[in-house]
């Protein structure tokens, strides 16, 4: 049983409600932009009141734990509270900033829809992609959802720039956090993602993820019940400082915790206006991040 379901509606109302709070005057992530998005008015994610939704699908590019026979159930949420040079989802994330998108803003009553048709689906999750600046119009389109009969676990997929007073609205909601820890090093988080203190916020973030979920718990049938999962993707020369990254979530988090080392990156959108970023990673990139997480006792694993 998915754990939002032990929350009451009294409760849920009061997490929606606060949640709301935080759009009167926006701080929903670390940017505390300040836009007014109750109103409609946009900040740096281009987002106002409403939700905004790119696409949703049983999706088999996760990890095995999370899609098992039938696949996760994904949604996509446009615009992100990042600016990544290479994001290979800008098409998702930032090309449409400042368009309208007619048909991909959606209310609380039909973002509850497409939870219950992933389900319909069998798709073993909703995989909440993006999520980040959307909390609120999430967490308003729950009780919806659950009225629905929704009974499957959520995923918060996210590149891990969170706000911990958000996260905490969150806590007895999401099952599976699954953070994509990008950087250790501040300047290069800024240069390639457009993002002040990066690592600051995101080492706080995960910090109250795994105080919520804790260390991944795989279900007998192979799938992901329970939480924390992070993942760590390799970069040309050392972009990302990798070290100061998986000696963190050894050392501040678990030696237990699970973390994806992801070796796929390829220079998409505007990668190719940076030479150091134009290029895939190299056997001996990759071998130097291995050799790092079995010098720090990782239980880490690639796929």
């Amino acid at each position: 049983m998915p754990i939002y379901l032990k929350l009451s509606e009294r409760e849920l109302a009061s997490r929606i409600e606060q949640a709301n709070e935080f759009l009167e005057f926006c701080r929903v992530c670390p940017r505390n932009c300040g836009a007014n998005r109750m109103n409609n008015e946009k900040g740096f994610c281009c987002l106002g009141r409403k939700a905004v939704v790119f696409n949703n699908n049983p999706d088999f590019g996760e990890e095995k734990c999370l899609i098992g026979k039938f696949g996760s159930g994904s949604i996509n949420f446009n615009f992100c509270n990042l600016s990544c040079a290479y994001c290979r989802s800008y098409e998702i994330s930032q090309l449409e900033r400042g368009r309208a998108v007619p048909g991909k803003e959606k209310t609380a009553k039909e973002l509850a829809k497409i939870m219950l048709d992933l389900q319909k689906k069998k798709c073993h999750n909703i995989n909440l992609i993006n999520p980040t600046s959307q909390i609120p119009q999430i967490l308003e389109a729950l009780p919806i959802a659950i009225k629905g009969g929704l009974k499957i676990p959520f995923i918060y997929n996210t590149n891990a720039y969170d706000s911990v007073e958000l996260l905490k609205l969150l806590d007895g909601i999401i099952d599976i956090y699954l953070p994509d820890f990008k950087y250790s090093d501040e300047k290069n988080a800024k240069k390639y993602s457009n993002v002040i203190n990066y690592f600051f916020f995101a080492k706080k973030a995960i910090k109250e993820m795994y105080r919520q979920v804790g260390n991944l718990e795989i279900g007998a049938d192979g799938l992901a019940k329970r939480g924390l999962l992070v993942r760590h993707l390799i970069l040309p020369n050392n972009l990302a400082g990798s070290e100061q990254v998986l000696e963190f979530l050894v050392k501040k988090i678990s030696p237990d915790l699970r973390v994806d080392i992801m070796n796929h990156y390829n220079p998409c959108w505007r990668a190719k206006n940076y030479p150091e970023l134009n290029r895939q990673i190299n056997e001996q990139e990759y071998e130097a991040v291995i050799d790092l997480a079995k010098k720090y006792g990782l239980n880490w694993f690639t796929e």
